[in-house]
């Protein structure tokens, strides 16, 4: 990412879409009943079973969760934002300290996003070209250019495992014509970071984009495919769509994708649509929705989630739930409450710890229903638990 009097022109060296990826994705099995799959991640810090969620790190930290706490909610995988981190502190600064990995002391696999979408939502006076987007920083107003190679660079100095490529994302609902122009410039874009990669122990994944045409999505699904990228996201969702929009959107997507590579849905979400889109193939998601939620006295549950500031919670003797191994399920509710009336910080980090515990409990659920041939069931339940509430 580079101030606007350092921009100049990118570099265009031929594609390389016969490289062999550093990360690999093994298929084990899929559901009798269901798109539902089982895999292996392979990535150069380990390996990660999927279906997964992964704990979103903006700025090389879990928000008021120590990694040591990530860790033991089960997480095998954590995301980093390139665009706040390119701004503070700054990717050179990350890599003279080492690397995410040694910078955040998260050992494991990290996957670090392009910044598209964070262009598209924090920036201020964004101007898209053919050759990047030119943008006001949220922090400083400083000009910034950011184009699909200062990206990968980022990225490569940010020294994740996962890169992904730079997109443009559009707001919904728009005309298809810009739908499609969007579409296209984020494949030609996907290009040209494969293009601009250098670490070979580091890969990219690609983002199908589209928004809720499924001629568009399949589409970029197929020219993306064409290119050889070591995985395939499905972008520009969950941005105010009604759910089924975004599950047919799904449906359109993923039978356009190689069974052998693992497939992202990004900034996905609520417990229901990560049961609901692994049911229809999807292996990996992120979102701030469990700290965020949990900062805010919202606990996630199989019975639906509770909201601890209620009156009701006041004198509850119970815990969140009996059988979660988190630190907050050693508390009643009521205690729990009485930390946020308080203002005690330790309610927000017991709910965060909470809510990271339950998305990686659930993950390990569908995980064994895919293994026993019965997705379908366990979908079934725990959607109708949630409905409970």
């Amino acid at each position: 990412m580079r101030n606007e009097d350092e921009a100049t022109d990118s570099p265009n060296p031929q594609p390389t879409t016969g490289r062999s990826h550093a990360v690999t994705y093994e298929l084990h099995h899929t559901d009798a009943g269901s798109d539902a799959r089982l895999g292996t991640l392979t990535t150069p810090h380990g390996q990660v079973q999927l279906p997964t969620f992964m704990p979103v790190g903006t700025v090389g930290t879990v928000k008021g969760v120590t990694i040591d706490q990530v860790a033991a909610t089960g997480a095998g995988i954590i995301l980093g934002n390139t665009y706040h981190l390119a701004l503070r502190p700054g990717a050179d600064v990350v890599a003279t300290l080492g690397g995410l990995h040694t910078f955040s002391g998260w050992q494991g696999p990290i996957l670090t996003d392009s910044g598209g979408f964070q262009i598209f939502s924090l920036a201020e006076r964004v101007k898209i070209t053919e050759q990047g987007a030119t943008f006001q920083s949220h922090i400083d107003g400083s000009r910034i250019n950011l184009t699909p190679e200062d990206s990968i660079a980022i990225q490569e100095k940010l020294g994740s495992d996962i890169a992904m490529q730079l997109d443009h994302v559009i707001a919904l609902p728009a005309e298809r014509d810009a739908i499609a122009d969007a579409m296209l410039r984020s494949v030609r874009w996907a290009e040209r970071c494969q293009r601009a990669a250098g670490r070979e122990d580091q890969s990219i994944f690609a983002i199908v984009q589209g928004g809720l045409d499924a001629e568009l999505r399949r589409e970029s699904a197929e020219r993306l495919v064409e290119l050889n990228f070591a995985g395939y996201a499905i972008g520009g969702l969950s941005v105010g769509e009604e759910p089924e929009e975004m599950y047919r959107t799904i449906e359109a997507t993923t039978p356009h994708l190689p069974a052998d590579r693992p497939r992202y849905l990004m900034g996905v979400g609520k417990p229901e649509d990560l049961i609901e889109a692994v049911h229809r193939g999807v292996d990996m998601f992120d979102c701030v929705m469990p700290t965020r939620n949990g900062r805010n006295a919202l606990a996630f549950t199989d019975s639906g989630p509770l909201r601890l500031r209620n009156e009701c919670h006041k004198t509850d003797p119970q815990p969140l739930d009996a059988d979660c191994p988190c630190p907050a399920c050693r508390h009643s509710r009521g205690y729990l409450r009485h930390l946020f009336t308080s203002g005690e910080m330790l309610g927000p980090i017991l709910l965060s710890i909470h809510n990271l515990t339950y998305y990686q409990r659930l993950m390990t659920a569908a995980r064994e229903a895919i293994a026993a041939d019965r997705y379908a069931d366990f979908r079934r339940e725990k959607l109708a638990g949630w409905r409970s509430e």
